[in-house]
């Protein structure tokens, strides 16, 4: 199982990132995943799938013991198991649409023999309402898929956060092109607000991909180039640059801590401290080797294979056993991975009413939570 924060991680005030990295990069995956499905493209979804679909509410199975017990007479007649319910679409939790079409769309040859045997069903949708619903619910497919991936009781961390919102992006610019008008016009106003999270932290969560040890720079270059074309080394370079800013920033920390240890252990004879100019010295020397030293470990990490990807890795554990000949890498991969990127379970973040969260999980960039 790949790493994954236990129940209710928290990263806190006294976290060891940077705090231009952690003001910037903090995103909860419900305020992207979730919230990017906003209003407005809800409503556009939801409201065209209701008018198709009258008979889930108005004329559905569900709708009395009569209609029920028709309902199921006629899957017997087609050897259609009833073992789903169908789901109503509710105003305040947005994948209650792709729940109710789903379903809807898997007794869709029952819904077709009620209108040959029940003179009550009314609101038979035609082919090309089927075909209508089919695209929106696979259009919401990919945000439910990933909301089950990033909420509950095990909250996936950084590296796992990366591809998954470069796939919404890359979605979203598809649906785009959509011949659909509603599919396009949702595209539109949704990707409008995943652009503010989009900005504010896909660098963070880049340089986190890359100190895992199965994808390094090779995943960031890969989604990037899809998603930036002309601009792709440019983007690169954006995420290796604060990489590196990343390295410099635990650099200057390991040479104040040298330099701090001898100022402690300094000697006094006579009243005179032993070696003051070579003590001078030595603290050049650290300054400029850490330097020299943490570039060119960065550089020979970047430089070697990535390992193959398997569902049972641990990047935390790798970092453990393999870390030592990358001291600087190993005290950072620590800080970034555990980064997590889900910190409410999926019905809360399912929900578009209102939420309790703590001060440490709401730590979203004031761009954002002044939209």
């Amino acid at each position: 199982m790949e790493s994954q924060g236990e129940q209710n991680p928290m990263c806190s005030s006294s976290s060891t990132i940077p705090i231009e990295f952690e003001s910037r990069g903090l995103m909860q995956s419900d305020e992207v995943n979730m919230e990017v499905v906003d209003e407005t493209g809800k409503r556009k979804l939801s409201s065209d799938a209701w008018k198709h679909y009258k008979v889930v509410k108005l004329d559905g199975a569900r709708f009395g013991v009569c209609r029920i017990e028709r309902f199921e007479e006629a899957a017997r007649l087609l050897h259609i198991s009833c073992t789903k319910k169908l789901e109503y679409d509710c105003p305040t939790r947005w994948n209650s649409t792709y729940l109710m079409l789903r379903t809807a769309l898997d007794y869709k040859e029952v819904f077709t023999k009620l209108s040959l045997t029940d003179t009550n069903y009314r609101y038979f949708p035609t082919e090309g309402q089927w075909s209508a619903a089919h695209e929106v619910c696979e259009t919401l497919q990919l945000f439910h898929h990933i909301n089950e991936q990033f909420s509950g009781s095990q909250y996936p961390t950084s590296t796992q956060y990366f591809s998954k919102v470069c796939d919404i992006k890359l979605e979203l610019e598809a649906w785009m092109k959509s011949l659909n008008p509603l599919i396009s016009s949702t595209a539109s106003s949704m990707l409008l607000k995943f652009k503010k999270y989009w900005d504010d932290m896909h660098i963070l969560m880049g340089v986190a991909t890359i100190f895992d040890p199965r994808f390094k720079m090779k995943l960031v270059e890969f989604y990037l180039a899809q998603i930036y074309g002309e601009e792709t080394l440019h983007k690169i370079q954006e995420v290796r640059n604060h990489c590196f800013d990343l390295f410099q920033e635990y650099t200057s920390r390991v040479v104040a801590l040298h330099e701090s240890f001898q100022a402690s252990s300094s000697n006094e004879v006579d009243g005179v401290v032993e070696g003051d100019r070579l003590s001078s010295f030595d603290r050049f020397v650290a300054s400029s080797s850490a330097n020299m030293d943490s570039r060119s470990e960065l550089e020979s990490y970047l430089e070697e294979g990535v390992l193959p990807r398997t569902p049972s890795f641990d990047s935390l554990s790798w970092w453990k056993t393999n870390g030592l000949k990358f001291p600087t890498l190993q005290k950072i991969a620590p800080d970034l991975l555990a980064i997590p990127t889900s910190t409410v379970a999926s019905e809360s973040a399912f929900s578009t009413s209102g939420r309790l969260i703590s001060p440490h999980r709401s730590k979203l960039h004031p761009t954002t939570l002044g939209r």
